[in-house]
């Protein structure tokens, strides 16, 4: 007569990491490790869950070569669309089929680099543009530590035209909530008898100061996108993808 324990594991499987475990011969950690790398399919499909069920009926393969190695932090680079909340859920945000092409980092994603991930690069909703989430301590201490002197550029559109006393106006020091901010280096990309292009390189990630900073100047904003957030560009990323901040790169 079979076991109570036995007849329930043949009926509704063993945990995933408990058969790699035993096929590869390693320790249950390091074939959670396996797991987690996108190393192990099961019936033909990855599957990154350690703790999934599988039956004995259902093939496991393991990629020849795979290494338990643990996964390393990331950072990830998104281009915002207009009318969503940077800290809107990130399911919202980092969507797995977003990966953007131009991504030359050669690291395929896994479930676990968006797990966690924090963003300290807050934009509003209504504007597009580069927000950046991380899992990596270092950058999250260099946004944190040195977020009032990490310059950001920002291209903002404004109705009609913009004259020299709005501009010089712009390019003073503005105060914000209470708060005396650095002044913004401001100047005019393109102007059009309805429209003028703004070019704003501000230091610190304050959202509402630019609106605020157009506002006391007298101007309607009728868009905003951030290209830039210290050294990283958003060149490449179209509105809703995402890429891999690369290893050479640094905020």
């Amino acid at each position: 007569m079979k076991r109570a324990g036995a007849a329930q594991d043949e009926e509704e499987g063993v945990r995933l990491a408990k058969r790699v475990a035993a096929m590869a011969g390693v320790s249950r950690r390091e074939a959670e490790l396996l797991i987690e790398n996108g190393a192990v399919r099961v019936d033909g499909h990855v599957v990154e869950v350690p703790a999934r069920r599988v039956r004995d009926a259902q093939q496991v393969e393991i990629a020849t070569g795979a290494r338990p190695v643990a996964i390393e932090p990331v950072t990830l680079l998104l281009h915002k669309p207009p009318g969503i909340a940077f800290d809107a859920p990130l399911e919202k945000l980092l969507i797995a089929s977003k990966h953007s092409e131009s991504d030359r980092s050669q690291r395929p994603p896994l479930q676990r680099h968006f797990a966690g991930q924090q963003c300290f690069t807050p934009l509003e909703s209504g504007a597009s543009g580069l927000i950046v989430f991380t899992q990596e301590p270092r950058v999250q201490r260099k946004l944190v530590e040195d977020a009032a002197l990490i310059e950001n550029e920002v291209m903002v559109d404004v109705a009609g035209l913009v004259d020299g006393a709005a501009l010089h106006r712009l390019n003073q020091s503005p105060v914000i909530d209470g708060r005396a901010m650095l002044p913004a280096k401001v100047s005019i990309g393109r102007q059009v008898e309805t429209r003028t292009g703004l070019r704003f390189a501000v230091k610190g990630s304050w959202p509402g100061q630019i609106a605020q900073m157009c506002d006391m100047a007298g101007l309607r904003i009728l868009q905003m996108k951030r290209i830039r957030v210290g050294r990283l560009p958003l060149a490449g990323l179209e509105v809703g993808e995402w890429r891999f901040m690369a290893p050479g790169e640094r905020v």
